[in-house]
């Protein structure tokens, strides 16, 4: 019988893949990105293992959705896995993905794992504009891919605010006021840290964009970084136009030891955490953070030993700004943080679903060069919804991995009252939060907010780009835009309109 020791779970190879060939008809397709990520991480563990792979999760994936993905992997592998998952929609799946494998690991269910994923956007981005038939096989003509307006509630879809980067600034322009900060001094911080992503990204071998940007070339709009969503440019949103692949290869301690894999390259999995908070997300408590975001961040913390500055390196999801601000709060960590071992979704890239097992391969490689401190993975799903966490170390920890790593319940214990959402009001209403978004001429097609009535009852309303004296406050840097009072009436049959009282 395997000691105890022995079944332990441990992540043993790491392999990542770019293609920046900017031709489309010679880019690679997903799978062959994915195939070439799983060799790279076979190298890298320094031992056969893709044959004995008996556990595959394959990460949800857009730009080619595949009829059967996990299958043509298992066949260009020549595998079996009692194991076959492909995934749903969600930047957090990978971390979750890792953690449930080396569950089944330590229960004697499966002994090598693998987690993989790819995407090819920019390729078929660029075949598509410039009429190319890409020939890639088996392709799911019927495959249903998630935009945010199926878990969005059908007002949020009539105000246009039902996809990522319009529902983000929500929680941005909220937090900030939150945190008493003016527009001016929020957007200075979002800037000095995404020079920083942009520095980590520039030296990245696997990173898309490697350029350094100034925080002012972060934040100022311009022709080639224009405004998406207020307060959000281009260069502050993540950026899906990529071929990037990667893959994380698990096993037991015992069975890399029969292999020839020394202690020092292995990398154990402490525990981790997860939670959600309510899908549509007109139905949570508030937007100044997230109940499920802070404690599985507490959570993941308290496994490292109970001091987030103690971590050797981490990766703090960063689909945008008020992701990582948010987090690095809870952690107790300052601004000047490193909070990223890839360089951030905006510049190394955002391979949609796939990211974070990139990110998974950058930590492993980092801890492994390290001082034996552990690191942290954090990743998120959906808007603000997901929230997954992850410990990893060069050693084993102590205490036992947890089977359970739901925090559910700690996180419905936080939330508080949700407001009553009103479809039909005339009167005064308060900005609750607020975000505008801009057309690609750098110019206002409409504001949102979402507001509360004196009651307290919660609303959401168009600002039309013609109410210019509204438009004007909402953008201005040097004020708090967040607890304004306006007059609130109809618009259209299906909206409600908001300008400034």
């Amino acid at each position: 019988m395997p000691s105890n020791q022995d079944r332990l779970p441990v992540i043993i190879g790491a392999g990542e893949v770019v293609d920046r060939n900017r031709n489309p008809a010679e880019g690679q397709e997903p799978l062959a990105l994915m195939l070439a990520a799983l060799r790279e991480a076979e190298q890298d563990a320094g031992a056969k293992l893709l044959s004995d792979i008996d556990s595959l999760d394959v990460v949800c994936e857009y730009s080619w959705p595949y009829i059967d993905a996990p299958g043509l992997i298992a066949n260009a592998l020549a595998i079996q896995p009692r194991h076959s998952f492909y995934g749903e929609a969600g930047g957090e799946s990978p971390v979750r993905f890792i953690h449930e494998a080396a569950l089944r690991i330590l229960r004697g269910e499966c002994e090598v794992a693998a987690v993989v994923g790819a995407e090819s956007a920019y390729t078929t981005a660029a075949a598509w504009k410039a009429g190319i038939n890409l020939t890639w096989a088996n392709r799911d003509k019927h495959a249903k891919l998630l935009t945010g307006k199926e878990f969005s509630a059908p007002v949020a879809v009539d105000h246009g605010v039902a996809i990522p980067t319009n529902v983000y600034p929500f929680y941005e322009n909220a937090a900030q006021a939150h945190w008493g900060q003016t527009q001016r001094e929020a957007l200075v911080e979002s800037g000095e840290i995404w020079s920083r992503y942009s520095e980590i990204a520039a030296d990245n071998p696997y990173a898309w964009l490697q350029q350094r940007f100034t925080p002012e070339g972060v934040t100022t709009p311009s022709e080639r970084n224009r405004l998406v969503a207020w307060p959000y440019t281009k260069h502050m949103v993540a950026n899906p136009l990529v071929n990037q692949g990667a893959a994380i290869l698990l096993t037991s301690v015992g069975k890399a030891r029969a292999m020839g894999i020394a202690d020092a390259h292995m990398i154990h999995i402490w525990g981790g955490a997860a939670a959600n908070e309510p899908r549509d997300y007109l139905q949570r408590d508030q937007y100044v953070q997230s109940h499920a975001q802070n404690v599985v961040l507490e959570t993941a913390t308290l496994i490292a030993g109970g001091d987030a500055s103690r971590f050797e390196a981490m990766e703090l999801y960063s689909c945008f700004p008020c992701v990582p601000k948010m987090a690095r709060r809870t952690l107790g960590l300052p601004a000047t943080a490193r909070m990223t071992v890839t360089g951030g979704l905006s510049f190394f890239g955002a391979p949609l679903n796939n990211y974070m097992t990139h990110a998974a391969a950058a930590l492993v490689r980092v801890l492994r060069a390290g001082s034996g401190a552990p690191g942290l993975l954090y990743g998120q799903g959906e808007y603000v919804t997901k929230h997954h966490a992850l410990v990893l170390a060069t050693r084993p920890r102590e205490e036992a991995l947890a089977q359970d790593f739901s925090v559910q319940t700690q996180a419905d214990a936080r939330r508080g009252a949700v407001p009553s959402f009103v479809h039909d009001y005339t009167g005064t209403a308060t900005v609750e939060t607020f975000t505008l978004i801009y057309g690609r001429d750098n110019q206002v097609e409409f504001g949102c907010v979402i507001a509360l009535t004196p009651a307290g009852e919660r609303l959401m309303a168009r600002v039309p780009a013609t109410d210019t004296r509204s438009i004007e406050w909402l953008t201005n840097l040097d004020a708090r835009p967040v607890g304004s009072q306006g007059v609130v009436d109809r618009l259209d049959a299906k909206r409600l309109r908001w300008s400034l009282a």
